[in-house]
């Protein structure tokens, strides 16, 4: 379904593009919501503790191979634009064996190399057991997570985003109803929390399978399409890579602040677990807001409305920003009770921490909701070297934070790391957009028809600000016009 973001409100349309990204975000966090709040209260906060203890190590190796197999699927959404059906074929059979390929790796050589990385990252001992079990499930069925990602980013990329986001509520309903039984009723521990997710995932890429073949004709990939030659391999990693490598680089952070937390102890790893739990919907709600905004400024720039970019980031900002209020009031007001959801009664340490923690990220939201707002904005416009200078600052402050306040002051330290880098980021965003903002002012309004496009939203796995996600565009000739409107690329 083609989206125009150069007509209408600003405000409208932003919000209206958001909306369907928001479903998407929130959907797929109800996975983490069901393991956690099941976990917590059959087994108990040392389990909850050891699910939160895996968190880093299987966001470091998931989270690159999610990025990387999103990225497959980019070359095809081009071909597709380009009316090129036989080279769509031949880059959904490219970027299967390359999924296939990374799959393997994940699904039998993480498992091997499992303990000894928890054990790296100061895992408590009493955690060592269960941690070790609910990361080597996670890994053996791998393959299931990325092949869902693949194929759900292959159907997006001809057009159809509705029927990904369909099959993900129903893996993620069949992920609360199996975390259920194999947690309460069966009693297999939090490896049955794993299994859950990895045989919903599964049930997911058989229905995506059944969905190509029975609707989708163009992504049926012909005997001849399979005999890829170097150069689709190297397009497809070219692309693929710098998303993998991104939630690479979010990973070390977050490995950063895990072993800060597992010196600090099991009540410390439980209570920043729960936390993220809850905060992970907040993120989701600003994140929507901030990958609107880039495709709504990537559009006007095409559409040389240069003044409707302008209107439109003023207006996401004040969106962001009071989404951002509401959302830190109700974590102020209600954190505790929220927290409750997860662990019930008789944990009031883990309680309080975790209030803590959603205290200190939500007065702080402002600074992400911004901070998500003008990245957006800025890779729209395409800027690349300030929204990567970004990411590394925040990495720098995070990993700073977590290792030198947790030192000092324990918990409060590691929870302040959020925070404090968002705000790093924000102090470079700000003076970067001021500057672009100006540029924007001193060029022509000259509007065009502009190429219709799809948007088809990649979304990956989250932590702190960072996103893995993209979006990508199936594009409908219109006209063939060359634009006269620049933006100057960093």
């Amino acid at each position: 379904m083609s989206t125009s973001l150069t007509t209408g409100r600003p405000w409208r349309v932003i919000l209206a593009f958001a909306v369907p990204l928001l479903i998407g975000n929130v959907v797929q966090q109800l996975y983490q919501f069901a393991d956690a709040i099941v976990v917590g209260r059959h087994l108990g906060v040392d389990s909850l503790a050891a699910v939160g203890a895996t968190g880093s190590l299987i966001f470091l190796l998931i989270g690159f191979a999610w990025g990387l197999s999103s990225g497959f699927a980019i070359p095809t959404a081009q071909a597709y634009g380009a009316g090129d059906h036989a080279a769509v074929r031949r880059s959904v059979a490219t970027g299967t064996l390359l999924t296939a390929a990374t799959s393997i790796i994940i699904s039998v050589g993480a498992p091997l190399v499992t303990a000894p990385l928890l054990a790296l990252l100061q895992t408590p001992e009493v955690l060592m057991p269960e941690a070790t079990v609910f990361t080597q499930v996670t890994f053996i069925g791998g393959s299931t997570i990325m092949f869902f990602n693949y194929l759900s980013a292959v159907i997006r990329a001809i057009g159809d985003s509705r029927t990904p986001l369909v099959f993900l509520t129903v893996s993620c309903a069949l992920n609360i109803v199996l975390v259920i039984l194999m947690v309460g009723t069966f009693e297999w521990g939090v490896a049955g929390a794993a299994w859950a997710t990895v045989v919903a995932q599964g049930v997911s890429v058989v229905l995506c399978l059944v969905y190509v073949w029975r609707k989708l004709p163009v992504l049926h990939v012909h005997r001849a399409d399979w005999r890829v030659t170097r150069d689709d391999i190297v397009q497809h990693l070219r692309l693929g890579l710098p998303m993998g490598f991104q939630a690479s680089i979010i990973a070390i952070g977050t490995i950063t602040v895990q072993v800060a937390l597992n010196m600090l102890g099991p009540v410390a790893v439980a209570a920043y677990t729960t936390a993220s739990r809850v905060d992970s919907i907040a993120v989701a709600f600003l994140a929507s807001i901030g990958l609107a905004a880039s495709m709504y400024a990537a559009q006007n720039l095409g559409g040389r409305r240069p003044d409707r970019i302008r209107r439109g980031v003023t207006q996401a900002i004040w969106m962001a920003v009071i989404t951002a209020v509401v959302l830190g009031a109700l974590l102020v007001l209600f954190g505790s009770s929220m927290v409750r959801v997860f662990i019930g009664d008789g944990s009031d340490e883990v309680v309080r921490l975790a209030a803590l923690m959603l205290l200190i990220n939500g007065v702080s939201y402002t600074a992400l909701g911004v901070l998500f707002v003008l990245r957006g904005v800025l890779q729209g416009l395409g800027h690349t070297l300030i929204p990567t200078v970004t990411g590394v600052i925040e990495l720098v402050m995070r990993v700073g934070a977590a290792v030198v306040l947790g030192a000092l002051i324990g918990y409060p330290g590691v929870a302040l790391s959020n925070p404090l880098a968002w705000l790093g980021a924000a102090a470079l965003l700000i003076p970067a957009y001021v500057k672009a903002h100006r540029e924007l002012a001193r060029m022509p309004v000259d509007p065009i028809e502009v190429t219709p496009t799809t948007a088809i939203p990649v979304i990956g796995p989250t932590d702190g600000s960072m996103v893995v996600d993209a979006v990508i565009t199936a594009s409908v000739p219109v006209v063939r016009a060359k634009p006269r409107l620049k933006v100057g690329r960093r």
